[in-house]
């Protein structure tokens, strides 16, 4: 089971006043993959997931789930193959005059489902999402996370192929986005879901996708293993997850050189090789790292002698580092040094 996205566009007005949101947007997911969009605010991304659960239709393009092209259905046929796919929105949009319990019926209850059918199939939901004891529970009397979590279980309510993530996690606190990370993590293999998980939280998408697409100005200028898009020094995703933290400054006869990890095989110990090749002090000034896939990804601020630059460079790209020097030289007493 996949869905796939093939050349969309969408286009709001007409002539001059044309405006083009989406311009030629293509990607696939497969059954128990998690691929992320992500992008800022003004990137077209609700644009695109409107289009993609086709509520909005698109001006061309495709939207194909498990072979089948829903753009080419005729409304009719579209109520029945949109169950194909479940969607969790932003703010969890409950009816708040509506239980936990009675939010998560709302699919079947349209499609005429018995009370027993339907009834039987929302405590599975809500135990599965771990809610059972919030049936009868009103929307303002749980948590974020929680709302988010019934939300979750109304989107499977109709056993979707594949779900949809609108900015879900946009609000959630950290626990409450810890959680619902996890929930997603586990649904997609326990269920075998395709799953789309459109956001602007570049901190969220290392934690559960799988690959990544960034979106800009209505097109999806990168996508791959979000490895190798967080490696990729010029991609916007890998700018996020190397912007380093406050760095302790160097010395005055020191240059603050940033090296970057360009590639998934550098060894856990390169600081210290750094050190024993050139045989000098290396000064760590910041770093932020962090483990993706089990990848080391992230960038640190070194202090290197000024006369061994061009040794440095070399030696750290045999480690299969990026560096590049700049321009802050302070005293000698903030210096944070590393030996070799």
């Amino acid at each position: 089971m996949t869905i796939t996205i093939r050349n969309l566009s969408k286009t709001f007005g007409d002539g001059d006043s044309a405006t083009t949101v989406l311009d030629d947007v293509s990607f696939s997911v497969e059954s128990g993959e998690i691929f992320a969009v992500v992008g800022p605010s003004g990137a077209g991304k609700s644009t695109l997931a409107r289009c993609i659960n086709l509520l909005e239709r698109p001006t061309s393009g495709e939207v194909i789930v498990n072979g089948d092209s829903l753009t080419q259905l005729t409304s009719t046929e579209l109520r029945q193959a949109r169950r194909r796919i479940g969607t969790v929105f932003q703010s969890s949009s409950l009816l708040s005059r509506r239980t936990a319990a009675a939010n998560v019926a709302l699919p079947l209850e349209y499609l005429g489902a018995t009370k027993a059918a339907t009834k039987t199939r929302v405590g599975e939901l809500l135990e599965r999402v771990g809610l059972g004891d919030k049936a009868q529970k009103y929307p303002h009397q749980l948590s974020g996370g929680q709302r988010q979590r019934v939300g979750i279980a109304r989107a499977l309510a109709l056993k979707p192929s594949v779900l949809l993530s609108d900015e879900a996690t946009s609000g959630l606190d950290r626990v409450a986005t810890e959680s619902y990370l996890t929930l997603l993590d586990t649904l997609r293999t326990d269920l075998d879901l395709a799953v789309v998980f459109i956001t602007h939280e570049m901190e969220t998408i290392v934690k559960v996708a799988d690959r990544v697409g960034r979106l800009d100005h209505g097109t999806l200028r990168e996508q791959g293993d979000i490895v190798d898009i967080a490696l990729d020094a010029q991609s916007l995703l890998g700018a996020q997850l190397r912007a380093p933290g406050r760095a302790t400054a160097a010395a005055a006869d020191t240059v603050a050189v940033s090296v970057t990890y360009g590639s998934p095989t550098v060894p856990a110990d390169w600081l210290s090789r750094l050190g024993t090749e050139l045989s000098v002090p290396i000064a760590l000034l910041g770093a932020n790292i962090q483990s993706i896939g089990g990848v080391a990804v992230g960038e640190a601020t070194l202090g290197v002698p000024a006369g061994r630059l061009p040794e440095f460079t070399r030696v750290a790209k045999t480690l299969g580092l990026h560096s590049q020097s700049e321009s802050t030289r302070v005293d000698d007493d903030l210096l944070a040094e590393v030996p070799a």
